[in-house]
């Protein structure tokens, strides 16, 4: 590779860095403290937590994300709604269509889960290291949670600005930060390195055995350590393959140095609570104020890359038609990926406040966190063997299906935080889950009410009116899915309300399988004044469709576009109704001129 390649793939992996793992790379600052709270200090127990934390790295993150699920996509692909768009043409069977999209559903519902707990135990956790400053040693859990509300506060009401200002900043930040995590760690492996057996994989499976039933509360807690795993994946259309992998080779040995360095730590220093920051403090007093400032900045960063998962995931479902539409900002003018969405930013705030207030400290979160986490790991890993399985490649598939097997033990595992409050992650879920189920089978619903016309009678029936009816100058827009079967609205606005303009263009936008490309032109011509207009773009795409009209010389006098009036004494179908009425259009989305536009309402009853 010349120096140039290598400069550009050492820029890549800094970018990823910050962009993709904080998440997981601020998880030593409570993994660690968590687990020794349930096992005793002997040498035996932490060396057994130890190896099983360093496998769940080896096993979870690098076999099932980066290696396998990071193998089936092209550049822009990842996420389970990815997963379901490479998997779905696969599958023959409607049943087993309607399956993948419940699990679909269900793993974007998760994630969204894990949305809110993240921010909150990361930003909980770093303030928690502020109390071993001198001078600071007052500050109770009381202040801490407003401190850390405080923080979240400012991040999340920065969002509508945008980050492409400061992001070019998280990369080096986290690398200091990981540099920060190894260097301590290695010193602290020089005066104990019996925890370098832990690197054998034998003394984990025998702490798991021998401590019988109170395993699945150690293996709920171990799965800490790789939370933010499934960004490798779900990011990789920002950064591309390789970057990813390559700074989770730097990643991965940092962390796995730590934890290492922390085990060394809690071992020679039995009476500790806060290993991290206490082990730091041990080192220097003077480096103690910086550290902590940097963890914070670096849950900062963590909780960042989460808000913008989210609003890209959102920003899929909204594409693939999971999601209804919501309002959608381009807060970067360079990089159209840098998107912000109002009402989820503002309600992913609120739940982070209330998880804050409503356990307090980042101990009582950790015992409430990883249950979504886990869903989302197993639901993906499932996926990628199925997807394995139909393109025939059978060792991949077999290692997917292990991968997919640890994940379901780490699931069931975690259901035993059921009862100190692992079921809020799962009621944060069920809110979206619940929209997006309402929001799907409205739709269905809404489609077997329309009436459409057949374009054959619909031609008649234009050819009869453009004989006899004095036209408007200029050009019209009318929208429509399928000019096979014309939407209602149009035959009224033309026929009933004898609205014709001397050039009417029927523009149908279609969101393709692939993540990427754009394609746009006009395909023919129907009648005299009358043609199609077809906009074919992948759905990780963000297209600018006033420029593609401008750009085939296409200028709208009026844009026409059919709304849905819906009545129905049905609870459910008011709840969908209520949707639909506070949803943008989606003429609105593409940001078609506003002073053109003309909705025409049709009564459907439901």
């Amino acid at each position: 590779m010349s120096r140039g390649g290598r400069r550009a793939g050492a820029l890549g992996a800094v970018k990823a860095a910050g962009l993709v793992f904080g998440d997981i790379g601020t998880s030593p600052i409570y993994t660690l403290t968590v687990l020794l709270t349930i096992v005793p200090r002997t040498t035996t127990a932490v060396l057994g937590v130890l190896s099983l934390i360093i496998w769940t790295l080896i096993l979870v993150v690098t076999v099932q994300y980066a290696w396998l699920a990071m193998s089936l996509g092209r550049k822009g692909e990842g996420g389970t709604i990815v997963l379901r768009e490479l998997l779905n043409p696969l599958l023959t069977h409607a049943w087993s269509q309607k399956l993948l999209l419940l699990a679909t559903v269900i793993g974007v519902s998760l994630l969204m889960g894990d949305g809110v707990i993240t921010p909150a135990i990361s930003i909980l956790s770093a303030v928690e290291g502020v109390p071993l400053v001198p001078g600071l040693e007052g500050l109770g859990p009381d202040r801490l949670v407003l401190l850390a509300a405080a923080i979240a506060i400012g991040l999340f009401a920065i969002q509508r600005r945008g980050t492409d200002r400061v992001a070019f900043a998280f990369g080096p930040v986290m690398v200091a930060w990981f540099i920060a995590l190894a260097v301590p760690g290695l010193i602290m492996i020089g005066r104990a390195p019996i925890v370098l057996q832990a690197i054998n994989p034998l003394l984990g499976v025998a702490f798991l055995l021998s401590n019988g039933p109170s395993h699945l509360l150690v293996l709920a807690s171990v799965i800490l350590c790789a939370t933010g795993g499934e960004a490798l994946y779900a990011d990789m259309g920002h950064l591309g393959r390789e970057p990813i992998r390559h700074a989770w080779g730097f990643v991965s040995l940092a962390l796995v140095v730590n934890y290492l360095g922390q085990g060394a730590f809690a071992l020679t220093h039995p009476g500790v609570s806060s290993v991290l920051f206490e082990m730091m403090l041990s080192l220097s007093g003077v480096l103690y104020v910086p550290f902590v400032l940097l963890s914070i900045i670096a849950t900062v960063i963590a909780s960042q890359a989460m808000i913008s998962g989210i609003f890209s995931i959102v920003y899929q479902g909204i594409m693939t038609r999971l999601l209804p539409t919501l309002k959608v900002e381009y807060t970067s003018s360079a990089l159209r990926s840098q998107i912000y969405i109002d009402v989820v930013n503002w309600m992913l705030l609120g739940a982070v406040l209330f998880v804050m207030l409503l356990f307090g400290e980042s101990a009582r979160l950790a015992s409430a966190y990883g249950l979504a986490v886990t869903g989302t790991m197993t639901l993906t890993g499932v996926l990628i063997t199925v997807i394995f399985l139909h393109r025939r490649r059978w060792v991949l598939a077999a290692l997917a299906a292990g991968t997919a097997l640890v994940d379901l033990v780490f699931l069931c595992a975690s259901m035993s935080k059921l009862e100190t409050g692992g079921y809020w992650s799962l009621l944060i879920a069920a809110v979206p889950f619940g929209v997006i189920l309402v929001y799907l089978a409205g739709q269905e619903r809404l489609h077997q009410a329309f009436r459409p016309v057949p374009l054959d009678r619909f031609l008649r029936q234009y050819r009869e009116v453009h004989d006899r009816m004095n036209r408007i100058s200029g050009t019209a827009l009318f929208f429509a899915r399928d000019v096979q079967r014309m939407p209602p609205y149009i035959a009224r606005t033309m026929f009933v309300n004898t609205i014709l303009y001397q050039d009417n263009i029927l523009v149908s936008i279609t969101v393709e399988d692939a993540p990427f490309g754009v394609e746009h032109g006009f395909r023919r011509t129907l009648a005299e004044g009358l043609r199609t207009f077809e906009v074919r773009h992948g759905y990780l795409e963000f297209v600018d469709i006033v420029s593609i009209l401008r750009d085939h010389q296409i200028h709208e006098k009026a844009i026409f576009y059919g709304l849905e009036e819906i009545v129905t004494d049905h609870p459910v179908w008011r709840l969908f109704a209520v949707i639909k009425r506070n949803a943008p259009t989606f003429v609105q989305f593409y940001r078609l001129p506003a002073d053109r536009l003309h909705g025409v309402s049709t009564r459907i009853e439901m």
